[in-house]
């Protein structure tokens, strides 16, 4: 969760005439209403002519309401028929409204990370909605490789916040999701990310922000500052942000000194396909300093680089209280509270998370270190994404949406469907899996995440302090008893494991069960926000857990694994007892019953991991603190990343196994590709190795190419195997052969196909020469290199050159 000050948060639904109020220090949330519980049929829009003759104002008096007009001239008018304090008493989260202009308080701050949640005060549960579908946690989500199912689990979350919000119980901005790239295993973050691939990171954003925002049939607005938001979605943290707290170090005080080579490749990729492919409507700025300078007073990042580069059409918003880091934290520039708020604003910065620009700006105007059209440009900003969610038209599209629209059995399923796909085989010796139960009947299920709910939900679901769960959960013993009679044993007090007490009745289930599974990992006691791993081994006495039980076992043991970032398990993959390894990542909610599912076969697993699972030692030969990614040679430091490391790996990014085999036939492709140089188009020098011969042309910046060339790749894939199944095809890039400096290859296709057992299906890719052949030299230029490139499929099934030339 983010940073929170300590105050008495309150928010005031004018419309539905309840109060709620946070109690940051007490930890308390205090619900006080003065009118019957709210219905759909209740809640209306601010601009709803009704309301005003309620207020006894004169709907006329006001153009913003005059939905004729467009948002931006109405979005003006809004800002300047207020008083400058007015207008800074909008400027934090919880903004203040206007009563005498009939503009209520509003909540900013809510999150839909992986479902809606009670993280943030601008959703509320409560006895008329008590729960919301709560999906298995991103990196699980990535997993699946599933394009449509991310883009389909943001339209089951959108509709679920559209249904709360007419009841009066949540806003119209969500501040999700997470697209850092996991650049280092330690990072406690990883469950909220898609993995440590920059395209797979992106192409996850674009597709769930598009779930979440689309409105169907205005998807392809000629003018996207009017192009209307089913909610407001946010890509978070911009930029380099991925050290929360680690021996010491916190994100408060963090410089992330970054080559403007890993900026470009890798940190802000998967922002710039947000905001272009995704359109996203916000983004929120970090906590640490890039290269010394604050992430939110940043120009550069901000106005340059999101507004006039990438054309953001929307807002930008600090991470809670990050104006005040600057102060506190980070103390740049020995900065007063006004030069922060100044500085932010100039920079680009529109909404504070916080209560720095509210309490400050008022004196950073008077003091003239900041105009008053700076704070307008901010206002127009955030009421124009307001004016496309319709929360002042309202959206008809949405307004019969209730509570009957929340926790279908529709979502539900979706929610255990997402988990399946996920789901990754690591291992199955015989091939032990699937279990039938005509065999095994008896089950021994065993371990600290045997009877796991809360934990499987992972972060930014629902705060215990606050009303609010899932719609239901289904345990592994729940999940497993529909399949056998099941023997549950701990094993562990909890996942930190610290002592051996509960390990024997965990061996004496396993000693007469026909089968045994083992469930085990991490939780958020060990990875989370703020808080960053140490090692990448389990806890505590849970590998003694392992070994005793699989030793002692009568049936073949299953080993299953709850974590998102990646644990050396190398005694468990070489153990001949131990039959089978899953990965469940956090599997939401619904988690037991997929992870049943796929142990007994009722769904065959596909899923593929988005991360690197690394050796222990590995984390022994570079902080966590070094930002690159390429191996530094001069300090003995590995490269991070499937792009840049060639050691040995536990488990490598992409891998995973099925119960079915496929084969694939390579059946056609465009075996080169040649650029049109233009007038004014020269060649860009390239460093390559001393023993290579350098091309008399070795590339050409991409910005000065028209990119209209593309490569084809059409693949067969059949399933030769006995069971249906899913395979997931895998594209890579590999530069011409002596470039210094590059990737190893680079991920830029993938494709999730179901096929029969002894069927095939046809697989086709379409590239863009640049985008999918261009690499970023050491300057940070994106630019397209001469010569032989190779395209891989899979772990190398399929290869094929592709011949790079320019011609004039």
């Amino acid at each position: 969760m983010p940073k929170i000050l300590s105050f008495l948060l309150c928010l005031s639904f004018t419309i539905t005439s309840f109060v709620i109020c946070i109690d940051e220090k007490e930890k308390v949330l205090k619900i006080s209403t003065d009118a019957a519980t709210p219905t759909g049929s209740d809640f209306t829009y601010i601009c709803d002519p009704v309301r005003y003759a309620k207020l006894k104002l004169d709907i006329k008096s006001f153009a913003f309401c005059d939905s004729k007009l467009p948002y931006n001239v109405r979005a003006k008018d809004l800002v300047d028929q207020m008083t400058l304090a007015e207008k800074i008493a909008q400027l934090g989260n919880n903004a203040d409204g206007v009563a005498r202009l009939g503009l209520p308080k509003y909540e900013w701050w809510s999150e839909a990370l992986h479902g809606l949640s009670n993280v943030g005060p601008g959703t509320v549960f409560d006895n008329l909605v008590p729960h919301a579908t709560s999906f298995p946690t991103v990196i699980l989500t990535a997993a699946s490789f599933n394009e449509k199912l991310w883009r389909e689990i943001g339209q089951v979350v959108s509709t679920e916040a559209r249904a709360m919000y007419n009841l009066g119980r949540s806003g119209l901005t969500f501040w999700s999701p997470t697209i850092n790239v996991a650049r280092d295993p330690r990072w406690g973050r990883i469950t909220e990310t898609p993995g440590e691939d920059p395209f797979i990171v992106g192409t996850y954003a674009s597709n769930y922000v598009r779930g979440l925002q689309d409105v169907a049939g205005t998807e392809h607005y000629k003018d996207l500052n009017t192009r209307p938001l089913k909610v407001a979605a946010c890509c978070k943290h911009f930029a380099a942000y991925d050290v929360d707290n680690w021996h010491g170090v916190d994100r408060y005080h963090f410089d992330a000194r970054v080559t403007e080579q890993d900026l470009e490749e890798s940190f802000l990729r998967p922002f710039e396909m947000c905001v272009k492919d995704g359109d996203a409507s916000s983004v929120m700025c970090s906590y640490n300093r890039v290269n010394g300078i604050p992430s939110c007073a940043d120009p550069k990042l901000l106005r340059e680089t999101l507004r006039q580069e990438w054309n953001l059409h929307g807002y930008i918003v600090a991470d809670c209280d990050s104006v005040e880091v600057m102060v506190t934290g980070h103390k740049f520039l020995n900065d007063s509270n006004e030069d922060a708020v100044a500085q932010t604003l100039k920079a680009g910065l529109d909404l504070d998370c916080g209560a720095y620009y509210p309490k400050y700006l008022g004196n950073a105007v008077n003091q003239g270190k900041v105009r008053e059209s700076n704070i307008d440009e901010a206002l127009q900003n955030l009421y124009i994404v307001l004016l496309r969610a319709g929360y002042f038209d309202g959206l008809p599209a949405y307004k019969a949406l209730g509570k009957n629209d929340i926790c279908t059995n529709r979502s539900i399923e979706l929610a255990t469907q997402v988990a399946r796909e996920g789901i990754t085989l690591l291992k199955n010796d015989g091939p032990t899996l699937p279990l039938n139960t005509a065999t095994f009947k008896t089950l021994a299920v065993v371990g600290p995440h045997a009877n796991s709910t809360v934990a499987m939900i992972g972060n930014y679901a629902f705060d215990p302090r606050n009303p609010g769960s899932p719609c239901r959960y289904t345990s592994p013993i729940d999940g497993f008893s529909t399949y056998g009679k099941v023997n549950y044993a701990a094993g562990c007090g909890d996942v930190k494991c610290k002592d051996a007490s509960l390990i024997p009745p965990a061996v004496e289930a396993a000693k007469t069960a026909d089968a045994t599974i083992i469930v085990t990992g991490l939780d958020l006691s060990i990875e989370a926000e703020g808080l960053d791993r140490l090692d990448l081994l389990l806890p505590g006495k849970q590998t003694d857990l392992i070994n005793q039980v699989a030793a002692a076992a009568k049936g073949p043991v299953i080993l299953v694994l709850m974590t998102a970032g990646g644990v050396d398990i190398s005694f468990a993959k070489t153990n001949p007892k131990i039959k089978a390894i899953l990965w469940v990542g956090y599997p939401g909610a619904e988690g037991g019953r997929a992870i049943a599912d796929v142990v007994f076969g009722q769904y065959n697993p596909a899923g593929r991991l988005p991360i690197t699972w690394y050796q222990a030692d590995y984390i022994n030969k570079l902080p966590l603190t070094s930002m690159q990614f390429r191996p530094d040679d001069s300090q003995g430091y590995p490269g991070r990343t499937y792009k840049f490391f060639n050691g040995p790996t536990v488990f490598p990014f992409g891998f995973g196994l099925s119960y079915t085999k496929f084969n694939y036939t390579l059946n056609a492709t465009v075996p080169s590709l040649s650029a049109k140089l233009q007038r004014f188009t020269h060649c860009h020098d390239l460093n390559y190795m001393a023993n290579k011969t350098k091309p008399t042309c070795p590339a050409i910046l991409v910005s000065d190419l028209q990119c209209g060339e593309y490569i084809e790749l059409t693949l067969v894939v059949q399933n030769v195997g006995g069971k249906v199944g899913s395979e997931v095809v895998l594209v890579y890039s590999k530069p011409p052969d002596g470039i210094t400096g590059t990737f190893l290859k680079q991920l830029i296709g993938f494709q999730r196909v179901y096929i029969a057992a002894g069927a095939s299906q046809e697989v086709k890719f379409v590239f863009n020469g640049c985008k999918s052949l261009g690499i970023v030299d050491n300057a940070g230029n994106n630019i397209l290199p001469f010569g032989g490139h190779t395209i891989i499929v899979g772990d190398g099934v399929a290869s094929f050159p592709v011949q790079v030339t320019f011609h004039n």
